[in-house]
Order: C-alpha cells, then structure tokens, then sequence
C-alpha cells in the first residue's frame, strides 16, 4: 500500500446560498495507525494550526461572516486523463441536526475538492437519532431521497448504506428507487454476519462490508475542543459541526490507495 501523505490541508468558507460562517477543513489523512476518531482530531487541529500560522489574527478577532481557509499546496486533484482508472468512493455522516441538504452540499464540495465530476459510490452512515429511538425508514427517506437525487443527476454512480439489519435493509429496499448497492456492518457489534441479513442481500445482489467506525465519529464537544486548542479566539463554544464526508481515491488495477481524506462543514450557532 502506497504511504499516505501527512499533509494536511483545508478551506474555511461559505456555502453557495447558505448564511453565516461554515467552515469547511479538507485535510489528508497521516499514515499513523491511529484510530479514525483520533486521526480525525488530529486533522482538524493540523488543519487549522497550519491555516491560522498564515494568516493575520485580526480576520479571526473580527469575525467576518466568512472564514476562507486555504492551505493549497496539500491538495490533490485527480488527474482528468486519469480519471477512468480511479474509484472515488465516500463515506458521509451526518453529524448535527440538519436538512437532507447536506447529503448535496457534502458531495459537491467533495467533487470540487478533489476535481470530478462524479463519486463512484457514496454510503451514508446512519443519521442521528434520540436516545432510545429506533432507527427507521423515516428517519432514512430524507438523506436517501437527495442520494437518489444525485444518482440520477449522474454526481454519484451507486449508494449504500451503513449498519442496517435485515429488516430495515428490507424496509428501504422495498420503497427505495434507485436500490442500495452495499450495507456496511459494524465489526464491534457481530464477528459472525448475521444469517437473515446475509441470506437478503444475496437474494438482491446487495454487498456486505464491514467497518469499524465509532459510533459517535466526531461529537460536538470534540470538535469545539480541537478548534478551541487550534485557534483559542475563535470562541470555540459557538460552532457546531454539521456533517462529516471521509473519502478515498484507490487505483483500480493495483487495488492501492492513493489519497485519503476528510472534508468537514460546521456552521456557528444562530448563523
């Protein structure tokens, strides 16, 4: 496996038509076997060390309505006549309360980011949920509507989903247009696939991976943390993170991955 750069890179800015100041941070992951909770931290306070060093601490002290965030030199387009021989895949979750409208803006900026057009495949983690609220198709409909969306504009090839069981795999299948292409399950929560599940997405040609994602990836009290360490005028305590895109770029003939990373949205609150 090719030796992933430790680069770290990001941009702070608004979205088109939204208000307030969202940052975005769009850092390349180290090669340190950390887990991703811990190596995500370490992006976002790398990510912002390195913008705040280069910039003066006025634009922080003013808060102006947009943070633009840019440390160019870590990013890393895809090569247009190289394109064919990539699989850009992504993983989204979403992290705050907010519209299905993030499922749009995350895959845009990631397309943006790394020069496509396209994603070849997008799953979507599980959306936030009460406590003690079982996750349902409701709670699903909105996030993979705007998927379904995306699909037929051609700005991502296929979709999946994110630890589903049997029965609400079944459930979105069944009422889902464009249908999940995989359903990824969580290696802490079974070592062994459970058999209903693995019998159903046999039956409708669906793929099961396997991952092992914390539940909670990034809280909000560990991204104010980070960005409070980062950037200690920023008033940390005001910003919230809305959705969380982790994406790769893998060499199709040599199975090898060449570039890996985060983009991130968070808004301050009242914005």
């Amino acid at each position: 496996m090719t030796k992933l750069s430790n680069l770290l890179i990001g941009s702070l800015s608004r979205a088109r038509g939204q208000r307030g100041p969202i940052p975005r941070f769009v850092p390349l992951l180290s090669s340190l076997p950390f887990s991703h909770d811990v190596q995500l931290r370490d992006c976002i306070q790398k990510t912002l060390n390195e913008w705040s060093s280069q910039i003066s601490p006025d634009l922080i002290r003013e808060f102006p309505d947009v943070l633009e965030c840019t440390v160019s030199h870590a990013v890393e387009k895809i090569n247009p006549d190289e394109r064919e021989e990539m699989k850009v895949s992504a993983k989204l979750f979403i992290v705050g309360s907010n519209s299905s409208s993030s499922t749009r803006n995350a895959v845009d900026m990631a397309c943006s980011v790394l020069g496509v057009a396209q994603l070849d495949s997008v799953i979507i983690a599980s959306p936030p949920i009460e406590d003690g609220v079982n996750l349902s198709l409701e709670h699903l409909q909105p996030y993979w509507e705007e998927l379904q969306n995306l699909v037929q504009s051609k700005k991502i090839v296929a979709i999946g989903t994110s630890d589903l069981d049997k029965t609400q795999l079944e459930q979105l299948y069944q009422w889902a247009q464009v249908k999940p292409n995989s359903n990824q399950v969580n290696l802490a929560s079974c070592c062994v696939m459970p058999p209903d599940l693995t019998a159903f997405a046999k039956q409708f040609d669906i793929q099961l991976l396997t991952h092992n994602d914390p539940k909670e990836l990034l809280s909000e009290a560990s991204f104010q943390e980070a960005l409070q360490e980062s950037i200690p005028d920023i008033r940390a305590h005001e910003w919230v993170p809305l959705w969380l895109l982790r994406y790769s770029v893998i060499v199709k003939s040599r199975g090898i991955i060449k570039s890996k990373g985060y983009i991130l949205q968070a808004k301050r609150k009242g914005s």
